[in-house]
């Protein structure tokens, strides 16, 4: 293999509920086929890991594992049949499918005992990714831009494209106003849609939201939300609800003032064992819950385009990024996350 690595550092989950473990891990002698080597030059830190290592969806099996699914990264190295990518390209590393091979998950060693990894992991210094884990881009792309199409950006507009599949003048409620959220909210100030209602717990993500194209908030700590929304004349008119949170009683509550016609999206996952409770005759005459996995986005059709508008200039995504850390400092961030300091996406510069 050109240019492997013998080591990498990564951070390890290990325990659920338990700080991340920042070690060496010994990368195998050769690429699969349909492997990529990467340099990691930048990642985000997603909600959906904070749930992993908090054990929402329950029992984790693969403990101890890697972590991250949105990142920018140099290629080292292909293994056979990889057609998309090549050597010394700038890629974005990202969760959906994209186009080339599925090949087998990577086999790191951590403490002589195999290390589980998905098919993309960006909590390290340098990793093994599936080739359709990656989309090639161009080398002027700002590092902080293009991890951020690893997640945030492509499931916020892909939220609004191919979920709520928003139209002009379309009211909408995003409650959650975080990395995905405000992409949320931006994406839907782009489809001209009104109004666009943020609602959160913290005032320093909703100032940001009004950045993006949020034309009311509401904080919850201090303004009751259905108050907010009757006062606007919406409660059972509103055309689209985003839930970001996986609350299930926030869940319940959207549903109930949608309009007959309108539609829940939920892209926040409940934990596991909670279950929400609504009356579903509404759903036989065109009430509709929404199940979002990613935006349904299609990353090397969908990159490109959401790109241009980035170069543009006509999207935001330096407001997004918050504060930068480097990859010693993971559990600081993620603590950071928790508390809601952060308004928008913590990025790990691993440069």
């Amino acid at each position: 293999m050109k240019n492997r690595p013998k080591y990498a550092k990564a951070a390890i989950l290990v325990e659920q509920n338990k700080p991340l473990i920042i070690d060496n891990i010994i990368f195998p002698d050769k690429l699969l086929p349909g492997q990529i080597l990467v340099k990691v030059l930048t990642s985000g830190i997603c909600g959906s890991q904070l749930g992993e290592i908090s054990g929402a969806k329950g029992h984790d099996p693969y403990l101890p594992h890697l972590m991250g699914h949105e990142g920018c990264a140099k290629v080292l190295d292909i293994g056979d049949g990889v057609t998309n990518v090549d050597i010394g390209d700038k890629v974005i590393l990202h969760w959906r499918k994209g186009a080339g091979i599925q090949s087998s998950p990577p086999k790191y060693i951590w403490n002589n005992k195999e290390l589980n990894a998905g098919w993309v992991t960006t909590f390290n210094t340098h990793a093994i990714v599936s080739e359709n884990r990656c989309t090639k881009i161009s080398s002027n792309i700002d590092n902080d831009l293009a991890s951020l199409f690893g997640c945030a950006i492509t499931t916020g507009f892909g939220v609004v494209e191919n979920n709520a599949k928003l139209k002009m003048g379309e009211s909408v409620v995003v409650f959650g106003a975080g990395g995905v959220g405000l992409n949320i909210i931006q994406a839907s100030s782009l489809h001209s849609a009104y109004p666009i209602i943020a609602v959160d717990m913290f005032d320093n993500r909703l100032e940001l939201a009004k950045k993006f194209g949020a034309t009311h908030i509401v904080n919850t700590r201090k303004t009751d939300f259905f108050s907010e929304i009757s006062k606007l004349g919406l409660v059972g008119k509103l055309d689209v609800f985003i839930d970001n949170t996986g609350n299930t009683k926030i869940i319940e509550n959207g549903y109930e003032i949608i309009s007959p016609s309108g539609k829940l999206i939920l892209v926040g996952v409940p934990r596991k064992g909670k279950n929400i409770n609504i009356f579903t005759l509404p759903l036989h005459f065109g009430k509709k819950i929404i199940g979002s996995h990613g935006g349904e986005c299609n990353p090397s059709r969908d990159i490109p385009r959401f790109l241009n508008l980035f170069e543009k200039e006509i999207a935001l995504y330096k407001e997004l990024i918050t504060k930068k850390i480097k990859l010693d400092n993971i559990n600081e961030g993620i603590k950071l996350m928790r508390e809601g300091d952060t308004a928008g996406r913590i990025l790990i510069e691993i440069l």
